[in-house]
């Protein structure tokens, strides 16, 4: 269903003002996108994927999902601006496959873009994944960050992607892209993991900080948390933007999307902000060669990434699936991403 422009303008106005006004691209853009659930036809039985195949739990097919990644190819073009992203990532695909799929056999074939991929622990084996354009970027190294419990078990969950790499020549970037674990379970019940998480990334971060207090890094991700969480602020210790920036602090670009009733992800009335841009003091300074500002990061949306919400009100992400009733639609949440500019 297509929105009328006057209702989305309605819809958007509800948004911050980044959705409803998207600043000029940068000179390069890095998306994050939870794509719901990116899944193959083939049974893999290492893995509980048996409800995304075909004649079972929702009747996943070939069809649906060449639909599926074409409509993810069209997202990715869209929230480029003038063009494609730089650099993307990726949660919820279950293999390498379901990516390569994605690169080659829709327009995005033509950006010339190479995968960053390998399998999780967890359980419904969905992963977090990388794609960037090979003669934009130039990965230095890269590994996943296993994520542990309290007691130093290795949790059957995502870890996290960290990419060191050379952007257009300039400068050395480090991202982190993450799908921390779920709520499912409840709050209470998971909210140690997702600290544990955090301690996991900002260990990282420290050491990073510790060859170069000035080193610009890029935390993007789903965190199943919000900006004010616990997770979030004081095992992240990612804090909101202030113009008094300090070395060794990360600066949560997204905190601001708090401030009004907007969000990446919608749970019955209340839309949340799982998905967020994290970065350094490094990157928020503009003479540096590469940088960004406080303003930089947004939340794309678009009219065809919406439907209207008769339960609810308003209107939420248009999704592929609705518990097991197939929708047709892109994912239950909403892209986000960072602008930088170089000098």
């Amino acid at each position: 269903m297509k929105i009328p422009p006057l209702i989305l303008a309605l819809i958007l106005s509800f948004f911050y003002f980044h959705l409803l006004a998207q600043p000029q691209r940068g000179d390069c853009r890095i998306l994050f996108y939870n794509v719901e659930n990116l899944f193959d036809v083939i049974n893999d039985t290492l893995i509980n994927d048996e409800e995304f195949l075909p004649g079972k739990g929702r009747n996943w097919n070939r069809f649906k999902f060449d639909d599926k990644i074409n409509k993810i190819a069209k997202v990715i073009i869209a929230a480029g601006g003038w063009e494609a992203p730089e650099i993307v990532g990726l949660c919820e695909v279950e293999n390498r496959y379901v990516v390569e799929q994605l690169i080659k056999k829709t327009p995005l074939h033509s950006f010339g873009y190479n995968i960053i991929h390998k399998e999780s622990p967890d359980l419904r084996g969905i992963d977090v994944s990388m794609l960037y354009k090979k003669d934009r970027f130039k990965p230095l190294k890269y590994r996943y960050l296993e994520v542990k419990n309290s007691n130093g078990q290795k949790l059957n969950s995502r870890e996290i992607l960290y990419v060191e790499g050379i952007l257009k020549n300039k400068d050395t970037l480090h991202f982190f892209f993450n799908h921390w674990p779920s709520r499912y379970s409840g709050y209470l019940e998971t909210a140690g993991l997702r600290k544990q998480a955090a301690k996991t990334l900002r260990k990282e971060v420290d050491l990073i900080f510790q060859k170069n207090p000035d080193s610009k890094i890029i935390i993007m991700g789903d965190f199943n948390d919000q900006p004010s969480d616990e997770s979030i602020v004081n095992e992240l210790k990612a804090v909101a933007y202030n113009q008094e920036t300090k070395n060794g602090t990360l600066y949560n670009l997204s905190a601001a999307w708090n401030s009004i009733d907007s969000g990446t992800i919608k749970y019955q009335a209340q839309w949340l902000i799982y998905d967020q841009v994290i970065v350094s003091k490094g990157l928020l300074n503009n003479s540096n060669s590469i940088y960004s500002t406080p303003l930089s990061a947004g939340i794309f949306v678009n009219d065809f990434l919406l439907k209207r919400d008769d339960t609810h009100g308003g209107f939420k992400p248009f999704r592929t699936y609705s518990g097991f009733s197939y929708e047709g639609g892109f994912s239950d949440h909403l892209p986000i991403f960072l602008d930088l500019f170089i000098n």
